[in-house]
């Protein structure tokens, strides 16, 4: 096994000592003469020396690390989401830690005590299971800066959402102007509170028309995932709906397979709308008709407002409101005619 070079070798390959090694390396070299950290940071150089960082939390006292909470790892969008995060952190020199809790408050309660102990300086979450309790009496008591993504209800911190009741107002507004009148609308059973503006979005929408909701909506509920949209689809063509909301763009992915396996074909037999935007709407067919989030810039300007809250705790709270827009592809249509 090839030998790490310590900070004590630095130092008395460089003729110094340990603490002025440390300090140069740490960006306190102002007492320093330009020789001397010239010197230092050439024979870095030369000897391949990577700083300890667990020994560089102990001097500073910091540790640059974000730690990031979602509900599912597995789904594009949070994939995205962390794509952002990381840009911006390694833009300030900050390590994301990423956990995906799979919607347990426990699990997730734990992640959070583990990241606190080791000393991370701030928290993204963006699952809707870690609870008011946990923000009061671990992170509060604590004082670990924390933003809150809009999966969760909490309004007390840092935010980052979209509009998601306009979202559902442009489904809506999408598909009766495509001719659907009889729409099944597929959500969790635990529909969080974005999921919920979603659905209020699209209800209201229906009613500023002059129609309806109750007599035109089928509500259909599984889980947000592709197995649920699979599973759901059953019940989705037993409803005779001619348009399909799913709530979320994993949903839908997996609707095209169940509605496939029962024979129908999108959008001739039944249309199918999403809602995020993800990378896969384009690579199933026929491609997917959705509403769009900025998910990597969610994930960007989630760790700026963190770092801000991080350099200065006391500033006011940051709220950023995002737009969504419609995309229009192929799997909406014109409902079919029936015999």
């Amino acid at each position: 096994m090839a030998h790490k070079v310590t900070i004590k070798e630095l130092a008395t390959a460089a003729g110094v000592s340990v603490t002025t090694v440390s300090q140069i390396l740490n960006g306190k070299s102002n007492r320093f003469s330009s020789e001397t950290i010239e010197r230092v940071h050439q024979l870095q150089d030369q000897l391949n020396y990577v700083p300890n960082f667990n020994a560089r939390n102990l001097i500073l006292n910091e540790a640059k690390s974000i730690g990031v909470v979602v509900p599912n790892i597995g789904n594009p969008f949070f994939s995205s989401f962390i794509n952002g995060i990381q840009r911006v952190s390694r833009e300030f020199e900050y390590l994301p830690f990423n956990f995906s809790g799979a919607n347990d408050s426990s699990l997730e309660e734990y992640y959070v005590e583990q990241l606190i102990g080791r000393g991370t300086n701030g928290l993204i979450i963006a699952s809707s299971s870690i609870t008011k309790n946990t923000i009061d009496k671990i992170l509060k008591k604590n004082q670990i800066p924390y933003l809150l993504m809009d999966q969760n209800p909490l309004s007390d911190g840092d935010q980052v959402r979209t509009n998601d009741r306009v979202g559902g107002h442009l489904v809506a507004q999408y598909l009766l102007s495509m001719g659907h009148k009889k729409f099944s609308v597929v959500v969790p059973n635990d529909a969080t509170d974005n999921i919920k503006l979603r659905i209020t979005g699209f209800k209201e929408e229906l009613v500023t028309q002059g129609l309806d909701p109750s007599s035109m909506i089928n509500t259909v509920y599984s889980p947000l995932t592709k197995r649920g949209g699979f599973d759901a689809a059953i019940t989705v063509v037993q409803s005779d709906a001619t348009a399909v909301f799913a709530v979320n763009d994993e949903l839908a992915i997996g609707l095209y397979r169940g509605l496939k396996k029962l024979g129908l074909k999108i959008p001739a037999d039944i249309s199918v709308m999403g809602y995020d935007g993800i990378d896969l709407d384009t690579f199933v067919e026929p491609e997917l008709s959705t509403i769009q989030q900025p998910i990597a810039r969610m994930g960007e300007l989630a760790t700026q407002l963190l770092i801000n809250r991080i350099n200065d705790p006391t500033i006011s709270q940051q709220v950023v409101e995002l737009p969504v827009r419609l995309i229009k592809r192929s799997s909406v249509s014109t409902p079919k005619i029936k015999n």
